[in-house]
């Protein structure tokens, strides 16, 4: 049995808040469940003293408050395994470092942004306010961006992993904050057009125990809370 929680979660359905959601049930730390209507900002009025921003993910854990996904990514494997059982950290002493570094903020700075005004452009904004051309645009930049991605794991990348993850020969904290923005692109149809290594990736991803934990964990909350379970337009609410 886990122990009681310390770090508090506050998240929505399919919003980049299941990055941490994902890397806390990798680690199998304790951790309590926040779920919150999209936008919160708009519909959970009193998130707003505790985030300001109104976004999503906020991280609590005592006095710490982190409200950036990738940033999550470096921070729990080190916070909850410091003896590095997990392996979802990569130490500055380790040959793939940099690369870890690198891939936990590729997932978001250049994976997840473009598809966030795709999501706006085509699906969000308004009849009238709405740009196919803008959001076609940013789909192919996300879809080219996936080239670094396939190359790595196709032993293209000289600093690339192995056993079929991306960095350090293990799965770690990079594949979590990249297999989101996979998971997104999945969301919105594009993974047909994934390159077949990355496709083969994200169905790996998919197999993980961790990976279905926190889809479990994330329905059961929402259900509970009385939150829909389905993803909706929050991954525009995201940090």
């Amino acid at each position: 049995m886990r122990p009681s929680p310390k770090i508090f979660l506050h998240h929505c359905v399919g919003a980049r808040s299941f990055r941490p959601l994902w890397l806390l049930e990798e680690l199998q730390a304790p951790y309590a469940l926040a779920m919150l209507p999209f936008p919160p900002r708009a519909r959970a009025r009193d998130y707003l003293a505790r985030n300001p921003l109104g976004t999503v993910p906020l991280l609590e854990d005592g006095d710490v408050r982190m409200t950036e996904s990738a940033a999550m990514c470096q921070y729990l494997p080190q916070r909850c395994d410091p003896d590095h059982r997990h392996g979802l950290a990569v130490r500055p002493d380790e040959p793939g470092y940099a690369a870890w570094l690198d891939l936990l903020h590729h997932g978001e700075a250049t994976l997840t942004f473009p598809q966030t005004l795709v999501l706006r452009y085509r699906h969000f904004e308004t009849p009238e306010r709405r740009l196919p051309q803008a959001a076609d645009d940013y789909e192919k930049w996300f879809l080219a961006r996936l080239r670094g991605i396939d190359a790595r794991l196709a032993g293209r990348n000289g600093d690339a992993g192995d056993a079929g993850w991306l960095c350090a020969g293990r799965f770690t904290a990079a594949d979590v904050s990249v297999g989101y923005a996979l998971m997104l692109g999945d969301f919105l149809g594009l993974e047909p057009r994934y390159p077949q290594a990355v496709q083969r990736y994200w169905a790996r991803l998919q197999q993980r125990d961790g990976y279905r934990r926190a889809l479990a964990a994330e329905r059961a909350a929402a259900i509970a809370q009385g939150v829909s379970p389905r993803p909706a337009p929050q991954v525009l609410d995201a940090a």
